[in-house]
Order: C-alpha cells, then sequence, then structure tokens
C-alpha cells in the first residue's frame, strides 16, 4: 500500500479520475454512435454510409461545411498569425489588455454572436444599410456561404491569437539579428528562419480552428435558423425529428464528420514529421 503513493504509483492513482471521464464522455458516445451508425432496421449494414454518399443533399452538406470550416481557419490563421506578432512589438499594457480581450471574445460565439451580426451585418443591419447608402456593397447576404464565412472567422481569430502568441517565444531576437547583419531582408528572415520554426505551431492552430468550425453549431443555427445544409444541423435535425427521425443516419452523418477531422489530423501528423526531419 506505500508503494501504492509513490513513484509511477502516484502518478497512475491522479490519473485514474481524468481516465473514467474521458472513456464515460469521449470514448464511450463516440463507441455508441458508431456501432448505431451500421444499425438498420433489419439487422446491422453500411447502407447508412451508401445513402449519405449517394445523396446530393449530403454531400452537398459535407462539402459546405469543409469549404466554410477550411477557409475561415486560414483567414483567422493568417489575421492570427499578424496580431500575434504585432501583439510581441507593442508595449507590455496593451499586450494584455488584447490578450485578455482575445480570451473573452473567444468564448463569445453561439446566438450572442449569431445576433450581434444580424443587427450589424443583415439585410437591415446598421452596418448593411450604411454601406448600401455609400454604395460600397450592393447584393451582401450575411445567410449565405460567404457570410458564414466571414462570421466563422470573427470567432476563429481570438482562439488563433491564444494559441499563436505564446509559441512566438520560439524565435529568438539574436536570430533575426544575425540574418540582418548578414544581410538578409525582413522577407528572406520569415521564409527561411520564422516560419519553419512556427511550422508546427501553425498547424496544430490550424487543426484546432478547423475542428472548432466544423463542430460548430449554435451560430449556424440561430443565424439561419437551420436552413443552411452544413453537417452539424443535418445531424441534429434527425436527432430532434423536426422532419424526420432517423438518429441511426444522424450516428453515420456523425462518423464521417469525425473521419474528416481524422483525416485532416493525420495529414498534420505527417506534416509535422516531414518538416521535423527537414529540420534536421
Amino acid at each position: 500500500m506505500k508503494g501504492l503513493f509513490q513513484g509511477k504509483g502516484w502518478a497512475v492513482l491522479c490519473l485514474l479520475p481524468f481516465a473514467l471521464f474521458f472513456i464515460v464522455f469521449q470514448i464511450a458516445p463516440l463507441l455508441w454512435v458508431a456501432v448505431h451508425s451500421v444499425q438498420v432496421d433489419d439487422g446491422w449494414s453500411l447502407s447508412n454510409f451508401t445513402r449519405a454518399f449517394g445523396s446530393k443533399f449530403y454531400r452537398q452538406a459535407m462539402q459546405f461545411s469543409l469549404e466554410i470550416s477550411v477557409w475561415s481557419s486560414l483567414l483567422g490563421l493568417l489575421i492570427a498569425v499578424v496580431g500575434s506578432i504585432s501583439l510581441s512589438k507593442v508595449d507590455s499594457r496593451l499586450r494584455n489588455f488584447v490578450n485578455a480581450f482575445a480570451n473573452m471574445t473567444s468564448n463569445f460565439a453561439g446566438v450572442p454572436l449569431a445576433f450581434a451580426f444580424i443587427i450589424l451585418l443583415g439585410f437591415n443591419g446598421a452596418i448593411t444599410l450604411v454601406l448600401k447608402q455609400s454604395g460600397l456593397v450592393d447584393g451582401f447576404n450575411l445567410y449565405s456561404k460567404g457570410g458564414l464565412i466571414l462570421v466563422y472567422t470573427y470567432f476563429q481569430i481570438p482562439l488563433g491569437v491564444l494559441l499563436l502568441y505564446p509559441a512566438l517565444d520560439a524565435l529568438r531576437e539574436d536570430w533575426r539579428e544575425s540574418a540582418a547583419l548578414l544581410g538578409a531582408s525582413t522577407w528572406r528572415y520569415w521564409w527561411h528562419i520564422g516560419l519553419p520554426v512556427l511550422t508546427p505551431a501553425l498547424l496544430g492552430t490550424f487543426v484546432i480552428l478547423l475542428a472548432n468550425a466544423l463542430g460548430a453549431y449554435a451560430t449556424v443555427y440561430a443565424l439561419t435558423t437551420g436552413n443552411f445544409n452544413v453537417l452539424p444541423i443535418r445531424i441534429a435535425a434527425m436527432v430532434a425529428g423536426d422532419i424526420s427521425l432517423d438518429p441511426n443516419m444522424a450516428s453515420a452523418l456523425a462518423i464521417i464528420l469525425v473521419g474528416m477531422m481524422t483525416l485532416v489530423t493525420v495529414v498534420h501528423q505527417w506534416m509535422l514529421r516531414r518538416s521535423y526531419h527537414v529540420a534536421r
């Protein structure tokens, strides 16, 4: 008993609550969804996946989910990179204020965010009316795919800043000074030194932003009242039974969503290993 509270025994004991929580709330629901995705009325079959990939409607939902997630993640990552680099060069008070603001706004999503965008950029939103009267905007539709990319990008930026800003500590100031002394321009410094060092952080942040966008439900539902065709909306509609109750098909679509994220994660790990070997 004494040995249990020493060394690895104590570490395993401390890990048990987390392991139990992970199994109950992560592994078990995923297994439940996977089992129900291959269930049909008369037994077991892959017909749910066949229906999903054979239907133009469901393929459109997959396409829209991927397009919105990828574009919003790329745009959010780009803006977050520029913002993080800028933050590292400003006064500490302003930096702390922006970091605190980013921490707060990273949780500003869902219904409040959708309501704010409707007020500002809806068909009769305050900013939309001003831009229309100025002749700068004609026919902007917040409730389209482009509008959703804009909304998703907004809540991706604070999360990207929070994830990328600490990674800039890996860049040492003497590297930049040494590159400048050797005649390297700012562009060459970032291309040959800055970006390779930050590549793991950039790839990891992109994957997290992509997962954040793929699983977003409340924002797109509140913004479009469930009329835009993305996978989270389709899954929720089949589980809630607003139009048709089909939990097994919903499980199949959920597994497809998990598969998309798994594929991105596998590519991410492959690119990380490749960049590591190139760096060596």
